[in-house]
């Protein structure tokens, strides 16, 4: 009789993205200065998360340069054990951010 290979999959939960998430803000608000809050939602904040579960992160910045499409993209997030969703705001036009990019339904 033959075993067969069986597989186990295990995936972050609430408490490990949370302590990695905090490690990583701290890093980030020593590297940039302009980093004022970071925040995160949906299945992680509502401790709904599955296997596959993404982690959607907020950060708010006092200045940016860069357009909003591309402001995500300054930002390291490999140290996290999960896949990021990341939304970049800036402090002064937020309102203005979040309506011109609003895909929410």
């Amino acid at each position: 009789m033959r075993s067969s290979p069986s597989s186990t999959v295990k995936w972050p939960d609430r408490r490990q993205v949370e302590d990695a998430l905090l490690a990583w803000a701290r890093l980030a608000g020593e590297r940039h200065p302009e980093l004022e809050r970071v925040a995160y939602f949906g299945s992680y904040a509502r401790d709904d998360w599955g296997i596959g579960s993404d982690l959607d992160v907020l950060l708010v910045l006092s200045e940016a340069h860069a357009p909003f499409i591309e402001r995500a993209a300054a930002w390291d997030l490999l140290s996290l054990p999960v896949p990021v969703d990341l939304l970049v705001l800036f402090r002064g036009r937020m309102d203005d951010d979040i309506a011109a990019h609003n895909t929410m339904a």
